[in-house]
């Protein structure tokens, strides 16, 4: 089993950044991601607060940098990672199917996921299409009535987003009955972290995000985390770009 200088679990803008700063150090990095590379970013259509470019789309942007990964010399593999282990002075990663490998140090870069409707919600959706991103899905209910549930930034977005589409958009709070008349459920009520696979191995604070300060240490020595998935107060790509190239310097650090 081959053993990398750092391994990065996740493929978002964090873990790719983070990528990027360790195989230019000249160590060895593979990047292990679940689904697909950019994490939710690749559901903008347009970015206009990524420096440099006025308007870039989220899977334009994902692919140059993705291509800048893959020419320093990093690899990426599309493996989800259930645990992380501490072993021999480095670390053992696992996957769900039985894959395994070996790093000097890890960088948590998982991101978050979409928060789900409760139970009775969901029930009141019926067999109406569910959607967790306007921008992917919205063209497919042109001139149709849509729901959008949850009241935050997210849900204002894609209720303004899908205004431009749609005949009709509600927008309800997480704890309302689907309207009858609604053709399709858009659901925008928060994100959850995906650190599930750090459990047990640095410390979590109570919604789930890896504590970490600005430098991006882990409370476990040799463990860094990037992006959203840690405690912070900004999520954002820029501060994504920012976590990746710090905790990937400070990986550099402990492994020399």
């Amino acid at each position: 089993m081959e053993k990398y200088d750092v391994v990065i679990v996740g493929a978002g803008m964090a873990g790719l950044t983070a990528a990027i700063y360790v195989a230019r150090a000249g160590k060895s990095v593979l990047v292990l991601e679940g689904k697909v590379e950019g994490g939710q970013i690749i559901n903008t259509v347009d970015i206009e607060n990524w420096p440099g470019d006025m308007r870039v789309s989220g899977v334009d942007l994902i692919r140059k940098i993705k291509s800048q990964v893959e020419e320093l010399g990093a690899k990426i593999d599309y493996v989800n990672v259930v645990k992380i282990t501490p072993k021999d002075g480095g670390f053992e990663i696992f996957g769900d199917m039985d894959e395994k490998f070996e790093a000097s140090s890890v960088i948590l870069a998982m991101g978050t996921n979409p928060r789900k409707m409760s139970d009775e919600q969901t029930k009141s959706a019926g067999k109406r299409p569910i959607s967790y991103c306007a921008t992917c899905d919205g063209a497919l209910y042109k001139d149709k009535t849509v729901v959008v549930v949850g009241h935050g930034n997210s849900a204002k977005h894609e209720v303004k987003y899908l205004e431009g589409i749609c005949k009709k958009v509600y927008n309800i709070h997480h704890d309302e009955p689907i309207p009858e008349d609604a053709e399709a459920v858009f659901v925008a009520i928060g994100r959850i972290p995906a650190t599930k696979c750090a459990e047990g191995l640095v410390e979590i604070d109570p919604s789930g995000y890896i504590m970490a300060d600005e430098t991006c240490h882990t409370s476990r020595e040799g463990v860094f985390v990037a992006g959203d998935c840690r405690v912070k107060d900004l999520r954002q790509l820029v501060t994504a770009a920012s976590d990746g190239s710090v905790a990937a310097t400070e990986a550099v650090k402990y492994i020399a």
